[in-house]
């Protein structure tokens, strides 16, 4: 038997697979848009992997995640899960067409909730400070950081298209703050008082603001989101001065983020780090220069940028072997 974890992520869907021994065999991504327009169909590529009939268990991250609270089966979700599409940054459906597929296949699929307000398994500080708090993917990230470092009380930084950091006391997520609050992340970002002007003159929906609140901004990248990464690191290796005040700026807000929420835990083994950027080392040795504010205070790690995929795995198999709390939050199956 063999248990699927999707990342339902920002430049694409990813998918990975685990044997019953918790062993990755295979982590693959398709593109969103590919998605969309019918060029590849989720379930086909799950099928040339594996037999559909050995799937035990998959787990899926869709979206916010904000219309429940509890992991449950898919088939007892309303709406996909979420209370509305708006302000979930770029939009292209390729995400709801895959969601379509394995909603309409008989795989047995449970589904993750987001973080945010109606969660009672977050710290009431958090809950009442913010609605929204992370995407369901977050939760498989901090699952597959606690099993790889064992540690209890950590600070996970998921620093990628956006960058979201959140607070795990006793083996449980007490409280994260969003992309749209915090820190930078390359695409999206927190919306500033300029923002909020273009946003009430008309001249830009909230959205379009947030979509471009990231590092992107100050280098003036503006492409797809799929390559806006690549765009911004290749002029950040060709000595652009645009695009290293970016990436350095980007590296501070997630550093003031974290030590935000290190002051307001009680205790902590160590910082997380991943992401496509979390876990970089070239061009840009993150782990480096977020310890130049840090100054080796705390022990970091890196896992994998494949850590919201392998993480859900790793859900569908803890869960179909009976576990019934995962991070605090309640299985109800």
């Amino acid at each position: 038997m063999v248990f699927i974890g999707m990342d339902h992520g920002t430049t694409g869907i990813s998918f990975a697979i685990l044997d019953s021994d918790g062993e990755v065999l295979e982590v693959f991504k398709i593109s969103r848009e590919d998605s969309k327009a019918g060029r590849v169909s989720a379930i086909e590529e799950i099928s040339k992997r594996v037999n559909l009939d050995d799937i035990e268990l998959m787990v899926v991250t869709y979206a916010m995640g904000d219309g429940f609270n509890k992991i449950v089966p898919m088939d007892k979700v309303e709406n996909r899960g979420i209370l509305s599409i708006g302000g979930a940054g770029k939009v292209t459906g390729g995400g709801t067409s895959v969601y379509s597929e394995i909603e309409k296949s008989n795989i047995p699929v449970i589904m993750i909730p987001g973080l945010h307000k109606d969660c009672e398994f977050l710290d009431p500080l958090f809950r009442a400070a913010y609605s929204h708090h992370a995407s369901p993917e977050k939760v498989s990230i901090v699952y597959n950081a606690y099993l790889e470092t064992n540690w209890e009380n950590m600070i996970v930084a998921d620093i990628s298209s956006n960058s979201v950091d959140l607070l795990i006391q006793d083996g449980q997520i007490k409280g994260a703050v969003d992309a749209c609050c915090g820190a930078m992340g390359i695409v999206h970002g927190p919306i500033d008082l300029e923002m909020i002007r273009d946003i009430d003159e008309g001249k830009r929906t909230a959205n379009e603001c947030f979509s471009h609140a990231g590092a992107v901004r100050i280098a003036n990248v503006d492409n797809k989101v799929a390559f806006m990464k690549n765009d911004l690191l290749k002029m950040y290796e060709e000595g652009n001065e645009d695009a290293k005040l970016a990436i350095d700026s980007m590296i501070m807000t997630v550093a003031m983020e974290i030590a935000g929420l290190i002051a307001v835990a009680d205790e902590i083994d160590g910082i997380v780090l991943t992401g496509s950027m979390g876990s970089m080392k070239e061009p840009v040795d993150f782990e480096a220069e977020l310890n130049k504010y840090f100054k080796n205070k705390y022990e970091m790690k890196i896992i994998s940028s494949e850590s919201g995929a392998i993480g859900a795995a790793q859900i569908a198999k803890d869960v179909a072997n009976g576990k019934d709390n995962i991070l605090g939050i309640d299985v109800v199956l």
